[in-house]
C-alpha cells in the first residue's frame, strides 16, 4: 500500500479524506447521540441520496448542465437539516417525528430519481458504500473546507453546545439562541456529506455514533468522550481504508464491521472492569 501512496494520487486523497473524516464524524457524533438525536444522521443521509440521485438525473437529461453529485447531494442534506428543524417546531410535543417524516422523504425522493436515472450504476454504488478510487482532488478540498468550517464551529460554541446537548430547554433559559440550533444542523449536514465518499451514504450514520457509543462505555467527562470517540473513529477508518486496498473491496462495510468489533471490546473491558471491582469489595 506504501507504494501505491507514492505512485497514484487518488489513495493519498483517500487517505487524507479519511482521516479528516474520521475526526469530523465522531467529534459531531458526540453533542448528536449525548442530544438523543442519532437518528437525525440516518434521516440526512436518506436526503443526501436523494439529492445526489438527482444531480445524477439531471446531468442525464439535460448533458449541458453538468452538476456535480457531491454539491447536489450537500444542498439536499442542508435542505433536510433546516427542515427538521422546522418540524421539530410544528411538533413541539413530538419533536422527534421530524425525524421520520424527513427520512421518508429522502427515501421516497431517491427510489424515484434512481428509477428515472435507469437505476444504480457504478458511481451511484460508490456513493452507497464508499470507495476508494473515487476520491478526486476537488473532493479531498471540499472535505477539507468541511472540516475546517466545523471544527471552528465546535471550538467558538463549545460551551453553547454542550449545554444543548444535555438541557435543551436550560439553553433557551439562559438565552443559548435558537440560531444555534440551526447551524447545528447545518454542521451535521455537512459532516454526513463530506463522509459519503470514503464511508459511503448508507454507512454514514453508523461512523457517527459508534465511536462514541464505544466511548461511553468507560470515557469520564464530556472531553475524554469526545477524544476516545475521535480516536475509535480515526482507528477504523486507516485500517478500514487498508483491509478495503487488501481486499479489493468498499472501504464502508469494513469500517463499520471494525467500529462494531470495538464496541464490543469496549462492553467487555467495562464487564471486565466492573467484575474486578466487585471482587475488590
Amino acid at each position: 500500500m506504501i507504494d501505491a501512496l507514492i505512485q497514484f494520487d487518488f489513495m493519498r486523497y483517500s487517505v487524507i479524506c479519511g482521516m479528516l473524516i474520521g475526526i469530523l464524524a465522531p467529534l459531531i457524533g458526540t453533542f448528536i447521540v449525548v442530544r438523543r438525536l442519532s437518528l437525525i444522521a440516518d434521516a440526512l443521509s436518506h436526503v443526501t441520496l436523494g439529492g445526489i440521485s438527482f444531480g445524477m438525473l439531471l446531468t442525464k437529461l439535460v448533458p449541458a448542465i453538468v452538476i456535480s453529485p457531491v454539491w447536489s447531494g450537500i444542498a439536499f442534506s442542508i435542505i433536510g437539516a433546516l427542515l427538521i428543524e422546522r418540524l421539530r417546531t410544528v411538533y413541539k410535543h413530538y419533536e422527534e417525528l421530524a425525524i421520520p417524516i424527513i427520512m421518508s422523504l429522502g427515501i421516497g425522493l431517491s427510489v424515484v430519481f434512481i428509477s428515472l436515472a435507469d437505476g444504480f450504476n457504478q458511481d451511484l454504488f460508490g456513493y452507497l458504500f464508499g470507495s476508494i478510487s473515487a476520491v478526486t482532488f476537488s473532493d479531498l478540498l471540499t472535505i477539507a473546507a468541511i472540516f475546517l468550517i466545523v471544527v471552528c464551529f465546535v471550538v467558538l460554541f463549545y460551551k453553547e453546545l454542550f449545554v444543548l446537548s444535555f438541557d435543551e430547554e436550560y439553553a433557551q433559559i439562559i438565552g443559548v439562541p435558537r440560531l444555534l440550533h440551526i447551524l447545528f444542523m447545518l454542521v451535521v449536514a455537512l459532516v454526513i456529506s463530506a463522509s459519503m465518499r470514503v464511508v459511503g451514504i448508507l454507512l454514514v450514520s453508523s461512523l457517527i455514533t459508534l465511536p462514541v457509543a464505544s466511548a461511553m462505555r468507560f470515557a469520564r467527562g464530556y472531553k475524554a468522550l469526545m477524544l476516545w470517540s475521535v480516536i475509535f473513529g480515526e482507528a477504523a477508518v486507516i485500517a478500514g481504508l487498508i483491509l478495503a486496498f487488501y481486499m479489493n473491496i468498499s472501504p464502508g462495510g469494513i469500517i463499520v464491521l471494525l467500529l462494531i468489533v470495538i464496541l464490543l471490546g469496549s462492553i467487555i473491558y467495562q464487564k471486565r472492569r466492573e467484575g474486578g471491582l466487585v471482587n475488590e469489595d
